[in-house]
């Protein structure tokens, strides 16, 4: 067998070795500073009208470089849910990660009726809600099946797909709470309860899917 021929079957071994790690190794994270073109593995998904499904972060998905931070998942994360309000930013920090916060409301907070009987805004990344007389539902369970979430997109598809969402539409968004840490001690958490309210009860979701619903 001549030197070229070995040559030339080291390389085809080298090239189906590479085929079958990649195609069987299971979600990668998406590593690349600022690349909004890589795949973005997706997590279990929430079956619909359920609230909203938090799962484990797989080991294999390790921190991250975009832009200026580094992000960590924290969580797997799917919700369907009513868009109850946006609020688009060009100014702070956290923009530069998240153009648009959406306020979501899931189960008894996507309806029609309850909406209704809520004046709801968004702005300075917070998201606020009141009622005139009597709170269309238990307040405790207003403030547990609705949530203000910091949109991460995950890559071009889901930044322009974020771009259409509207006030009033039902989505499924799939992806990953995150914490954002950049190099000069800057911190972003997203928060991984349901349940909390006030500072630090948003949460921060890297978008791997959105489906308009």
């Amino acid at each position: 067998m001549s030197l070229r021929t070995l040559l030339v079957l080291g390389i085809l071994v080298c090239v189906a070795g590479w085929w079958f790690s990649d195609h069987r190794a299971g979600p990668q994270a998406p590593a690349a500073a600022g690349d909004l073109t890589l795949a973005c593995p997706l997590p279990p998904r929430v079956a619909a009208g359920d609230a909203p499904l938090q799962t484990d972060a797989p080991d294999e998905l390790s921190p991250f470089a975009l832009q200026a931070a580094t992000l960590t998942p924290l969580a797997g994360f799917s919700v369907d849910a009513r868009v109850l309000s946006r609020e688009d930013y060009s100014s702070g920090r956290e923009s530069d990660l998240s153009p648009t916060d959406l306020a979501l409301g899931w189960q008894r907070m996507s309806e029609d009726a309850v909406i209704g009987a809520l004046e709801i805004s968004q702005s300075s990344r917070w998201y606020h809600y009141r009622w005139s007389d009597q709170p269309p539902l238990e307040p405790g369970e207003i403030a547990r099946s609705s949530a203000n979430m910091h949109m991460i997109p995950g890559n071009t598809a889901v930044a322009e797909a974020l771009d259409s969402v509207r006030k009033g539409e039902r989505v499924r968004i799939d992806g990953w709470l995150v914490e954002a840490k950049a190099a000069d001690g800057w911190r972003w958490r997203s928060s991984t309860s349901r349940t909390d309210t006030g500072g630090g009860a948003c949460e921060v979701v890297y978008v791997c899917g959105i489906t308009r619903l």
